[in-house]
């Protein structure tokens, strides 16, 4: 039996109905109840985008997309608006960024974006505060975060950080700084509240040094990075996946290609731990995670481009598995996904 309250509640007021067993809010006419289910529901699941990239002979501008918690092969998306490589992206629950590029004529600042759980080509989003390449991209359910970078002429490593609201379009605003101007393509994870980059390089004249360092900064904040740890081994080209607990970073050259994979707990600072080792041994992959799943497409191997795609169960430790392929060979592109650790 329902009895009349004393005061009349005001609309978004919560009760517990004792009758029901069930949360009930107060729309301003009426107590009714309260429906919670999750967002991969929401969503249609996990959904990976894999952005563009190069061939070996030319640049690309396709999409493509997989469902990151089952395995087979990916399907055509649509395209970006031009053909580019050396780019990063991010994403929040339903939109996911391309977050420039670089082409034969140089780095770009050009930011496009889509929504996931359509299919269709990219449209305009806005800009970064300056133009590069090998630049590697982070979120949470709000923000796209970009930081380091590469400029070809004269060759440097960029330390710039800059960010974005996802849910809006328009330029990115400064955020900070790295610890140090690199090249860091494909090496950003977040959870929550923070965001990591792994490894890359740094330029001595024009030569690329590989680096073990990791940085980290609060999303929700602004201002420069902190030393989070290393990573096992220096490399650049390394590509990160992670959940809300862990990052986790594939492959990369030393300068020579390796599949080592190592991890870290991203809510600690210290120094990354082994985790096992990628199915092939390759640097510039792409990745797409979900709260359980790391996968990693493409990339770079000794002599070829790659379609291949592995994956790995994120809170275990071991080898990582075959899970499918690409729609063409390449690497380069930039990786997102709607379950990503962030969000």
């Amino acid at each position: 039996m329902e009895y009349p309250s004393l005061d009349k509640p005001t609309a978004g007021a919560f009760r517990f109905n004792m009758d029901s067993s069930q949360l009930e809010i107060y729309d301003g006419n009426q107590w009714t109840g309260v429906v919670s289910d999750s967002p991969e529901l929401q969503t249609g699941g996990t959904r990976g985008l894999i952005f563009a990239g190069y061939s070996g002979s030319a640049q690309l501008k396709n999409i493509d997309y997989f469902n990151v918690d089952t395995t087979g092969n990916a399907a055509d998306f649509g395209d970006i608006t031009d053909e580019s490589s050396w780019m990063s992206a991010c994403a929040d629950r339903t939109r996911g960024l391309a977050v420039a590029a670089g082409n034969d004529s140089g780095a770009t600042n050009i930011v496009e974006y889509v929504t996931i759980t359509s299919t269709g080509n990219a449209a305009d989003f806005g800009d970064l505060t300056n133009s590069k390449k090998y630049l590697s991209s982070l979120a949470d359910r709000t923000r796209a975060v970009r930081g380091g970078g590469y400029t070809p002429s004269p060759k440097a490593g960029v330390d710039t950080i800059d960010y974005a609201t996802i849910q809006s379009a328009g330029n990115f605003i400064d955020f900070g700084n790295l610890t140090q101007g690199r090249l860091t393509h494909g090496n950003g994870v977040s959870s929550p509240t923070r965001g990591v980059w792994g490894g890359g390089a740094i330029y001595d004249g024009n030569t690329a040094v590989t680096q073990t360092t990791t940085d980290f900064i609060t999303i929700s904040s602004t201002g420069n990075a902190a030393d989070f740890g290393d990573l096992t081994q220096a490399r650049k080209a390394v590509t990160g996946c992670a959940n809300a607990v862990r990052g986790i970073w594939s492959g990369g050259y030393t300068p020579t290609y390796v599949n080592t994979m190592d991890y870290v707990t991203l809510a600690t600072l210290g120094n990354a731990k082994e985790f096992g080792d990628s199915t092939w041994t390759g640097s510039y992959k792409s990745g797409a995670s979900s709260p359980t799943r790391g996968t990693w497409s493409g990339g770079r191997t000794p002599g070829n481009r790659e379609n291949r795609i592995d994956y790995t169960q994120i809170m275990t430790t071991g080898n990582a598995i075959d899970f499918g392929d690409l729609v063409s060979n390449h690497d380069g592109s930039g990786g997102a996904s709607n379950g990503h650790g962030g969000l």
